[in-house]
């Protein structure tokens, strides 16, 4: 009954961010490692608790004005009325009215009264979520009555109201919902821009994008992309760049946000998974910010809509594949042009059925020439896409989310003339039993060490405390590291204390997992994608793996919440 659950501050932790490209190496030895210092405070996090005040009083609002409404209008009749509908009318009206409202991914709330002149007595509401749930609630004929839901799946819900009265008296209303959140559908690895193909794959003509230029592309109609997605799995790559810079990925005809997707230097090629919000036009936009041209590919591999489909687990960052020492693949090092199979389902946390997609960090380690790796879906073949590009002798990594195949299996492609070693990292799947639906946001910076003049130390952490009303499973953010010291990789896992340990001081220094989100050389900026998920807790821990100081960057897209 929109349950009155207290939000706690998050400004009780260290404030520290970063920003954007990619690699993976064993961490280094953390035995120089200081003391955690005192958490900085930071703003307070942002979730569905938020709403919960605005969408009672909505819901409220719409009930009570619907309520005044029926009664002046029945009124109206009575006064009207003569002979036998006026006597009708010594008999009481009765009706019931509802206002509705959303909240989070998942949640819906109503407040439902009736209108009537029954001067008292308590009045029956039975409840039909539209789902197989009906809730019972009571109330006094001159009370709203308000009540909350939580859905298992995305889309359009029917709620029915029965409202009974002291006398018997019934009436009935019905509203259709369409809950926030979205929910996951897979999609086989299909390009969608090419700025450099001559036949102008995704735009007219084939040409690079301009400075501080700006190209669309097409998402609903695209492939099997139906009208109506609220977001895209999109692996963005940079090639051909003049100029250093960035690029912005977001959706058609909102502002373009502040925060970033891809960075890159003169004559890069680098990726970077977006997962971003698609206009209601059903495009997004790509903003090239430098001062030079750059050509542009965009690969899709599934998309959000408001519809029942796949939820999203995460799991505990785990290493599913490290060629070099023979873990999860066939070969020890991937040679020219080799593709090999890694068993997903069943494997590093992974449930045996039921996964349709994972969420995934590869990274290619030394690699003897360039070349790019392809991801797809076991048992088929590979696509034309590209999953992670390098260069001779570059460590380089980049978030995937890549369908599973029937038999349970991704495939990688090696599309190089030399060999290279290959690690894969799980950190979350999809599935029909996924916990949790996906809740797009406005593209938020939420941290960035460089205002406040404090780069995260050598083999420390920032905590990032998201600590709300209910249900988080995972963050989407970009994680950048820039002003880099030395060599190094991020790590990014949960953390293990409990919201009671921070807040009474007796929060103690976890220990990160043997996985890495990105990796880096000396002054450079490396930017990539993380599903971050939260834990128990909802605080989210963010390692910088390396022997010097690194400025840390983090851009929020969006949410996971659980059913």
């Amino acid at each position: 009954m929109f349950r009155h659950r207290v939000m706690i501050s998050a400004a009780v932790v260290a404030a520290t961010v970063g920003f954007v490209p990619v690699t993976a190496q064993a961490a280094p030895s953390a035995g120089a490692a200081s003391a955690k210092p005192t958490p900085t405070p930071a703003p307070a996090a942002k979730g569905p608790s938020d709403g919960i005040a605005a969408a009672k009083e909505a819901a409220g609002k719409a009930a009570a004005q619907e309520i005044a409404a029926k009664t002046a209008a029945a009124k109206a009749r009575a006064s009207s009325a003569s002979g036998p509908a006026a006597r009708a009318q010594e008999n009481p009206y009765f009706d019931v009215s509802m206002g509705a409202s959303t909240r989070g991914a998942l949640s819906a709330g109503l407040a439902t009264g009736v209108s009537t002149d029954l001067p008292y007595g308590v009045v029956r509401y039975d409840i039909d979520w539209g789902d197989g749930i009906v809730a019972t609630e009571f109330g006094l004929v001159a009370d709203l009555v308000y009540a909350d839901h939580t859905y298992a799946h995305a889309g359009a819900h029917t709620i029915t109201i029965k409202a009974t009265g002291p006398g018997g008296e019934t009436a009935v209303t019905t509203k259709e919902m369409v809950v926030e959140g979205s929910e996951f559908t897979p999609h086989a690895p299909t390009r969608l821009l090419d700025t450099r193909d001559g036949t102008g794959t995704g735009t007219p003509g084939g040409r690079p994008v301009g400075a501080n230029g700006t190209t669309r592309v097409k998402i609903a109609g695209s492939g099997s992309i139906p009208a109506g997605v609220t977001a895209v799995a999109l692996n963005i790559t940079v090639t051909n760049a003049a100029t250093a810079g960035h690029v912005i990925a977001y959706a058609s005809g909102t502002k373009r946000p502040e925060t970033s997707n891809v960075n890159f230097v003169k004559g890069q090629t680098v990726p970077n998974l977006a997962i971003v919000p698609v206009g209601e036009d059903g495009y997004v936009e790509l903003a090239n910010r430098s001062l030079g041209s750059v050509d542009l590919i965009a690969d899709v591999t599934g998309y959000f809509s408001r519809t029942a489909a796949d939820g999203f687990t995460s799991v505990e960052p785990t290493r599913l594949v490290d060629t070099r020492q023979g873990l999860g693949a066939s070969t020890v090092a991937p040679g020219p042009q080799k593709t090999f199979g890694v068993q997903v389902t069943g494997a590093a946390g992974l449930p045996a059925t039921g996964v349709t997609a994972v969420s995934l960090n590869v990274t290619v380690v030394n690699p003897d020439q360039a070349g790019h790796l392809t991801v797809f879906p076991g048992g088929g073949q590979a696509p034309s896409t590209s999953s992670v590009n390098f260069t001779a002798g570059q460590t380089v990594a980049n978030a995937v989310i890549v369908p599973v195949g029937p038999d349970g299996r991704i495939s990688i492609r090696h599309a190089s003339f030399g060999y290279s070693g290959v690690i894969v990292d799980v950190t979350g799947y999809y599935g029909a039993d996924g916990k949790a639906a996906y809740l797009p946001g406005k593209p938020e910076r939420l941290e960035d060490t460089r205002t406040y003049g404090w780069p995260l130390k050598a083999l420390d952490y920032h905590e990032e405390i998201r600590w709300i009303e209910s249900g988080l499973e995972a963050l989407v953010l970009n994680t950048t590291v820039t002003n880099t010291g030395s060599a190094g990789h991020l790590t990014v896992a949960p953390d293990p204390n409990t919201k009671d340990d921070y807040l009474n001081g007796t929060a103690k220094r976890p220990t990160p997992p043997n996985t890495s989100v990105l990796n880096w050389t000396k002054a450079t900026t490396v930017a990539n994608l993380v599903q971050a998920g939260t834990g128990n807790n909802d605080i989210v821990d963010f390692w910088n793996r390396g022997w010097e100081p690194t400025d840390l960057i983090i851009d929020l897209f969006g949410s996971y919440y659980r059913k």
